[in-house]
């Protein structure tokens, strides 16, 4: 097993070759697909030491900067997306519409034309493209019961300047009203939240995050998560005056799904090369004042793409809801 020393990198590879040899076999329930799972993983990158896009295979930048802006924007209707190209969130507003259209509530549509008719029908958008309670709504818009919204990452920014040594500043998605079967039928969360919680801290004027994700997709997911998550550190540095230190990964539950095997093992035969760098616009002023472009990366030469198809797992469970 390579050591974390050679390259950053072999902390996944070497978490891949872990649950290959190691991974407890699991099913999903809403699935039925089979998986190979970890219990408590941590992975770390200095963000002084590259920009962590993984290497050994193309991550996908476009989505990554256009997601986590559309997190941080707080908006949680997928026609944004749809309209900027990226399509990593279509299945799930989708699955929802075809329930409606299987009980004859909604036109029968593929995928396709559903896709369609979000980026070309505003008002189609806003009644089916919106999935409630998942990241940017509780990062900046956290329903309460009097009605008023909280602006989580607003707030940590705010509480760090005002007390730098404080060990308070926590962004969570994790909401029992509406998630799983503690949710009542109408109020449930049909997406999984996957990467729930994350704090920030203050380390001798460098700016550390730890994301806790309780269920991690290693080989299609972790990746991503990995590049969202560390742009998300520099940002937050940027803002509030400090140099980005740590992104600390750690895991719950952290799996391989059976048929992402093959391109696992393809990619551990690639050596990582040298992580890209990230240039952050001085535009960049506060947490509002971010876009897409304003983070440029440089250097990026990874191997080619190993494709997988997404799970669209977890989440609520509809059938024994019912």
């Amino acid at each position: 097993m390579k050591t974390q020393e050679m390259h950053p990198e072999y902390q996944y590879l070497n978490l891949l070759q872990e649950v290959l040899d190691n991974g407890v076999k699991k099913i999903d329930r809403g699935t039925d697909v089979v998986l190979y799972s970890l219990f408590g993983k941590q992975t770390r990158y200095d963000l002084s030491q590259g920009f962590p896009l993984l290497t050994t295979k193309k991550v996908y930048w476009k989505g990554v900067l256009h997601e986590l802006y559309w997190f941080m924007s707080g908006q949680s209707n997928i026609k944004y997306l749809v309209d900027h190209n990226v399509h990593i969130w279509d299945d799930y507003p989708y699955n929802m519409y075809k329930k409606l259209a299987d009980g004859g509530k909604a036109p029968e549509l593929s995928k396709e034309e559903f896709v369609q008719r979000i980026k070309e029908d505003a008002a189609f958008a806003k009644k089916y493209g919106n999935l409630q309670r998942i990241y940017g709504e509780l990062w900046r818009r956290w329903p309460t019961r009097s009605g008023r919204t909280i602006d989580q990452l607003k707030w940590i920014i705010q509480e760090l300047k005002d007390d730098p040594d404080a060990k308070n500043l926590i962004v969570t998605s994790w909401n029992p009203e509406y998630l799983y079967t503690m949710a009542s039928y109408e109020d449930a969360c049909r997406f999984p939240i996957c990467h729930n919680m994350y704090q920030i801290s203050n380390r001798n004027g460098k700016l550390s995050l730890q994301l806790y994700q309780r269920s991690a997709d290693l080989f299609l997911g972790v990746p991503f998560n990995i590049a969202s998550y560390a742009l998300l550190t520099i940002i937050l540095a940027r803002v509030t005056g400090l140099e980005p230190g740590e992104f600390i990964h750690t895991f719950g539950d952290v799996h391989i799904y059976e048929n992402h095997i093959d391109q696992v093992k393809e990619q551990l035969k690639r050596e990582p090369k040298p992580f890209p760098t990230l240039r952050l616009d001085p535009a960049v002023t506060d947490i509002d004042s971010f876009l897409p472009e304003h983070a440029i990366l440089e250097n990026y030469d990874p191997h080619p793409l190993l494709k997988g198809e997404l799970t669209v797992a977890g989440g609520f469970y509809e059938t024994k809801k019912k």
